[in-house]
């Protein structure tokens, strides 16, 4: 029996996976962005707050990376899974301790 107008529920009923994706699709992208932001934020306030902007595109460029490694390079993870979240704040984290050690301080 065919789906009705695009409606999963009517062959597998409330319990298909793909229902319950698709009502989260992309809390796990939400998630890593406030991360990244989250600690662009305390590695701010941890130096003294010299530029939340610095701070947030170091964090942002090095959580993109992070999910390129996880994703497209190594390939331990998918977009359906949380794994390369994980990846994100770790690059994140890797990048600003990098960030603060090597920045130019006059």
């Amino acid at each position: 029996m065919p789906a009705r107008g695009g409606d999963i529920e009517s062959d597998f009923g409330d319990g298909a996976s793909q229902v319950r994706r698709a009502r989260l699709q992309y809390a796990d992208i939400v998630i890593a962005a406030l991360g990244a932001f989250a600690l662009a934020w305390t590695a701010d306030q941890l130096t003294g707050r010299r530029g939340l902007f610095a701070t947030s595109l170091v964090s942002g460029v090095a959580a993109v990376a992070g999910w390129f490694l996880a994703v497209r390079v190594f390939a331990v993870s998918t977009m359906d899974q949380w794994t390369w979240v994980g990846w994100s704040m770790a690059a994140a984290g890797v990048a600003l301790a990098a960030f603060f050690l090597f920045r130019n301080k006059r």
